[in-house]
């Protein structure tokens, strides 16, 4: 088997990029990461150089790969490793390596557990998971890196990093499990009274008092001036927390003309004009909670807009997980539950793996706490809920 670095995904056909196993997941698709590159939102310009790594066989064939990218910073990722680099460079500097650039596999932007190891249907996973981490692991040394990180991997690629010597970390999210529930109120009958009071005055907050109105919309559902005024409320959000957005309002488009079916916006209106939005995206099991802004503030419209709206769009169309992304202990009064998140972590320097090493084993028992201490505070009975599908 070859190994290659593509600087572009267009270096492969999307046909043959998407005849890998990616699980259902949009974000692996050959056309979301064609739109990231094609908009301008991953480049040498914004910190993220295209380095996907794949496997070919003799007769030239894409057999397995990974989403890769050189990094020059550790922004975009939800894995938060600046303390690691700040001691790394203070401490390991005059070794000849800075910390940055790293290797990352990951989806830009997106905190969504998923497959990284990506694998020909009906291969051996285990003969081109091994291949693949093989020939990772030569790239980092040829490179000269400091380091390189795959965030979000699903249990077996986790597994198949950690034998090959990868330190793990663990994070914990707050998400959504569908235990067969027939409507929004099938759910929130698992709720305990006090709780379900709680939920439902939110929701009549929105709906009945303020009079909003949402509408669920396909990704090509939206024209431009629509596709611009839902990104603006997005825009205005992350400037009103300090932030720029990472994407840009032609990535959206570009997305909806490619994936039109599994890009879906929750339009909420005020009098007929819209005043907010939430940008999920769709797998074949998972609604994925990504983006929302608001025009105006209305008491609880962040709560129906993002989450109650979402989960009862899950129940409608039998999708058995919502991922809403990344922190928020406020999610957990709304029926999310606290789930574990991992990464891996090749680190050259060996004092370095060493002290990293101590320090994650630590933090992952304070993780581990952590999730438990939240899942007393669950809304659910807790006779029906003891622990996550």
């Amino acid at each position: 088997m070859a190994a290659r670095l593509l600087r572009s995904i267009h270096e492969v056909s999307a046909t043959d990029w998407n005849a890998l196993n990616l699980c259902g997941q949009p974000f692996l698709r050959h056309e979301f990461l064609a739109a990231l590159e094609d908009t301008g939102c991953v480049s040498s310009a914004t910190g993220w150089i295209t380095n996907h790594l794949v496997l070919l066989n003799p007769q030239g064939t894409l057999i397995a790969a990974m989403p890769l990218y050189l990094k020059t910073h550790s922004m975009g990722e939800f894995v938060f490793d600046f303390s690691w680099a700040e001691f790394y460079n203070h401490h390991f500097s005059n070794a000849g390596l800075s910390y940055y650039p790293k290797l990352v596999s990951a989806i830009p932007f997106t905190p969504a557990s998923g497959p990284r190891l990506l694998l020909a249907k009906n291969a051996d996973p285990q003969l081109l998971r091994n291949e693949l981490i093989t020939a990772l692991n030569s790239f980092i040394k040829e490179l000269k890196l400091s380091s390189a990180h795959v965030l979000f991997p699903h249990e077996e690629d986790l597994n198949a990093l950690k034998a090959s010597g990868w330190l793990t970390r663990t994070q914990c999210q707050f998400h959504w499990f569908n235990r067969g529930y027939q409507s929004m109120e099938d759910f929130l009958s698992s709720f305990r009274a006090d709780k379900r009071k709680k939920v439902r005055r939110e929701r009549r907050r929105v709906l009945e008092e303020f009079g909003i109105q949402f509408k669920t919309l396909n990704g090509n559902e939206l024209n431009t001036e629509l596709w611009q005024k839902v990104f603006s409320f997005s825009q205005t959000t992350f400037h009103q927390h300090g932030h720029e957005h990472y994407l840009s309002p032609e990535f959206f488009q570009r997305i909806a003309q490619t994936l039109p079916t599994q890009v879906m916006v929750k339009l909420a209106e005020y009098r007929g004009e819209p005043v907010a939005a939430a940008i999920f995206f769709i797998s074949n099991t998972t609604l994925f909670g990504r983006y929302w802004g608001a025009e105006h503030r209305f008491d609880s419209l962040h709560f129906e807009t993002c989450y109650y709206q979402g989960i009862e769009f899950c129940i409608e169309q039998g999708l058995q997980l919502f991922e809403p992304g990344t922190q928020g202990e406020h999610k957990i009064a709304r029926g999310f539950e606290p789930t574990l998140t991992y990464s891996a972590h090749y680190v050259g320097n060996t004092h370095f793996h060493q002290i990293l090493s101590d320090h994650l084993i630590r933090e992952r028992q304070a993780v581990d706490h952590y999730a438990a201490e939240l899942t007393a505070h669950t809304p659910f009975h807790r006779q029906t809920h003891s622990e996550n599908p």
